[in-house]
């Protein structure tokens, strides 16, 4: 499979990848208590792009985490956590109270599912560092320009007016640079209303290369009357892969410039065992990949794991297939892990799980 942008076929270069985001303190009750029965919490450390920052960085890739946390014990110890994990956080901005006057950390706090009982979320990110810093005369080019791979979420825009122009201009900028662009809406029902996201991420479409999941977007039936309809709202939630080629065509049709559209579909059997696999589009042909059925240990991030599993495997130049199945074991993996980041840096152990292979290694 040729990779997308022709740097990556060249012996003489390699991916940098960069993404820009929030990173969180996470606060979780141990045990799969509830918070409101918890009286000691675990702490680590989250966020969508820092995510995918720390699972490619685990596998080899240069990567990049650029955010604005403040200068203090908490986001010193963020950026120290991204790094001890090989992310690369020199452009990371350590905000004086000058800068982001509320000095605050976002924090959010995560009561994990367990059997019938689904997880839950409670975030307290107002007025963080990354929402105040004004980013207005920020040289986003001299941020941009050594790296060949930026990756963007629909988490960031909603934080903040600022933060929403930061997103549109740093997408502008990369095309302008000739990089590799990929998105992944990430609605969250807390930060913005569906059609608020819809109106918003729509605009970022045809500056995108690699797509993550086909919402929140609007896809019209006809962009003059919206009343006809979106092409998307007849599809389950759980597609058959001709509904699913369906949904993938017309996006390419409406935005000849997306030349991968990936998206996994998961069943939730109970809070604690899910099933996950995927579909993806890449040169005219829409591939489905193997049905994995797992436990939880922890499920945040599992989406974010399979975005970077998706990307390393383009990267890598695996075939579509392989790359589709490595998203998907990737994103398995993670499930079985503590915290928001997929520390996995054991290739063969997710190439077996593609496999299906589960024996002790020894």
């Amino acid at each position: 499979m040729e990779s997308l942008n022709p740097m990556f076929n060249s012996k003489h270069s390699k991916p940098r990848f960069i993404t820009i985001g929030e990173i969180m303190l996470r606060l979780t009750p141990p045990d799969f208590r509830k918070i409101r029965m918890a009286n000691t919490f675990e702490v680590s450390y989250g966020g969508s792009e820092a995510n995918i920052a720390l699972s490619l960085a685990n596998l080899g890739i240069d990567s990049t985490f650029f955010s604005v946390v403040p200068d203090n014990s908490l986001g010193k110890s963020a950026v120290r956590w991204l790094r001890s994990n090989d992310v690369h956080c020199s452009p990371v901005i350590l905000s004086s109270e000058q800068e982001t006057p509320s000095e605050r950390f976002g924090v959010y706090y995560y009561e994990a599912g367990f059997g019938i009982r689904a997880g839950k979320v409670i975030y307290d990110r107002k007025h963080s560092a990354i929402t105040e810093y004004d980013f207005s005369d920020y040289d986003l080019k001299a941020l941009l320009r050594p790296y060949n791979w930026l990756h963007l979420s629909g988490i960031t825009p909603p934080l903040s007016a600022s933060c929403g122009d930061l997103v549109l201009e740093a997408i502008k900028t990369a095309k302008e640079l000739g990089m590799v662009v990929s998105f992944d809406g990430n609605y969250r029902e807390a930060l913005w209303s569906w059609e608020e996201a819809r109106n918003y991420c729509t605009k970022l479409l045809p500056y995108v290369d690699v797509l993550f999941g086909i919402e929140p977007y609007h896809l019209y039936k006809d962009p003059e009357d919206p009343s006809k309809g979106d092409w998307k709202d007849a599809i389950p939630r759980q597609p058959s892969r001709e509904e699913q080629e369906f949904v993938f065509k017309k996006f390419v049709e409406s935005y000849p410039n997306i030349q991968v559209i990936a998206r996994h579909v998961r069943y939730t059997h109970s809070g604690s065992e899910n099933s996950l696999m995927a579909y993806m589009w890449y040169q005219g042909k829409t591939y489905e990949s193997k049905l994995l059925r797992f436990n939880i240990l922890d499920r945040i991030g599992g989406g974010d794991a399979f975005a970077s599993g998706i990307m390393y495997g383009l990267m890598k130049n695996y075939s579509p297939l392989d790359t589709l199945n490595f998203g998907v074991a990737i994103s398995a993996i993670k499930h079985t892990l503590h915290g928001d980041g997929n520390i996995t840096d054991d290739l063969a152990s997710i190439h077996d799980l593609m496999d299906m292979k589960y024996d002790v290694k020894r």
